[in-house]
């Protein structure tokens, strides 16, 4: 693989990865303000947006100052229509298979509420589920006579194709709920080999793909599942507090909202309504326009770059970086063997994730710690208190990584405030 190109050549460090040269990562560089102010490794948190998002979002608040909000959304309306384009296009769905939510956990809620699973159904969830979802499930499990079960993994804690198989051919109502890519480290589900299971027994399929959308190259129809849901802000690069979820159109069909909106409902007589056609059914009236505008620009960069292209350069990237860290004394990996996804995790000796965190941050190194309270079915099911997490996008030279592979060397020999 070749090096890109750095802001100083000459200042390689020895340890560091070369990185693969899918990716034209000065362009991407150049569109990403904070990529020249910081080292930024927090793309599972929250990534840096590019220049065009930020300018969409701000010229329509400026329409809205001008104008009104609905008079600004009026005049938006057939760019908003092409946000679902540009959604069904990056997924492999069709435009009315496609609902915007505010969040990804909102998303979830609403179509796992619209399945009113009815007693005696079993939720199987995956390991890596996230908190916010859990939580979810563990309060339908103690409100409902369903019963929820953590679905068995293999050597890499990847849920288990056999064991899932053998379990779903007793013929029960199950709904399986994975999350593609877990918040606590680089593993990735199965996701389709899933759906080829959950589609034999007839099961239910809902995939969490925060974490995946943007960085994998995803088809939800060779995937197979009933319901992906997926946050803007991460590795899609687009605005705080945009989401989008696909709905298989036959499983929407189905289901109705728990509390049907303005959105995608009309109250036609006295006590009577009903609800719109597609997955817009279970969407809201209110929302923030301007950042699904900048939602918009963000698919159609994602489209554009390429997703087999952006996949490639993350996941390298990714497995070239756990290489350097674990050449470091007093750093352990904490990722499962064989995760290749563009999140990384490690602990070092003797200091605290959260110190780790504060001491990168003085060095303008962005990371964060996840605690065992955001994956206990993983984390705490392995013993393992917190991690650091670092996640590389296609804004990170070379120099970003030296900076990183350098810092935490030096955290992790006890030099801390050092360069």
């Amino acid at each position: 693989m070749t090096s890109v190109p750095t802001a100083d050549a000459g200042s390689d460090h020895a340890a560091s990865p070369a990185f693969p040269d899918s990716i034209d990562v000065g362009y991407e560089r150049a569109q990403t303000l904070g990529a020249i102010r910081s080292h930024h490794f927090n793309a599972a948190g929250s990534a840096l947006p590019p220049a065009p998002v930020v300018s969409r979002v701000i010229a329509h608040l400026r329409l809205e100052e001008e104008i009104g909000g609905y008079e600004a959304a009026a005049r938006a309306r057939d760019e908003v229509e092409d946000v679902y384009s540009a959604a069904a296009q990056l997924l492999g769905a069709r435009a009315d298979e496609i609902a915007l939510f505010d969040s990804a956990s909102t998303g979830l809620r609403v179509l796992l509420d619209a399945l009113a699973p009815a007693p005696g159904t079993r939720l199987v969830a995956s390991r890596s589920t996230y908190v916010s979802h859990a939580l979810h499930l563990m309060t339908m499990n103690r409100a409902t006579e369903v019963e929820l079960v953590v679905a068995p993994t293999d050597e890499g804690r990847r849920i288990s194709i056999e064991a899932l198989d053998e379990m779903l051919s007793d013929g029960r109502p199950t709904i399986v709920t994975v999350a593609h890519v877990p918040t606590s480290s680089g593993l990735v589900e199965p996701a389709a080999e899933v759906g080829r299971v959950a589609g034999k027994h007839g099961a239910t399929y809902i995939l969490d793909a925060t974490q995946s959308v943007g960085q994998l190259d995803i088809d939800v129809k060779a995937i197979g599942c009933h319901v992906l849901a997926t946050t803007g802000r991460k590795f899609l690069r687009a605005p705080r507090g945009t989401a989008l979820a696909y709905v298989d159109a036959a499983f929407a069909a189905q289901h109705l909202p728990t509390a049907p909106d303005v959105r995608g409902a009309q109250w036609h007589s006295a006590f009577d309504w009903e609800v719109a056609a597609g997955a817009r059914r279970f969407e809201t009236w209110e929302a923030n326009v301007a950042a699904r505008l900048g939602m918009g620009v963000a698919l159609r960069q994602a489209i554009t770059r390429g997703m087999p292209a952006t996949e490639v350069w993350l996941s390298e990237t990714a497995s070239d970086i756990r290489e350097a860290l674990r050449k470091i004394p007093g750093v352990t990996v904490a990722d499962p063997v064989g995760a290749h996804a563009a999140i990384v995790t490690f602990v070092i000796d003797a200091v605290a994730p959260a110190q780790v965190v504060s001491e990168l941050a003085a060095k303008q190194i962005s990371a964060v710690s996840v605690p065992a309270t955001h994956g206990q079915w993983d984390l705490g099911d392995r013993g393992i208190p917190s991690v650091v997490r670092i996640s590389p996008h296609v804004y990170n030279d070379q120099n970003d990584v030296d900076a990183l592979i350098s810092s935490i060397a030096a955290i992790s020999a006890g030099e801390a405030g050092t360069a």
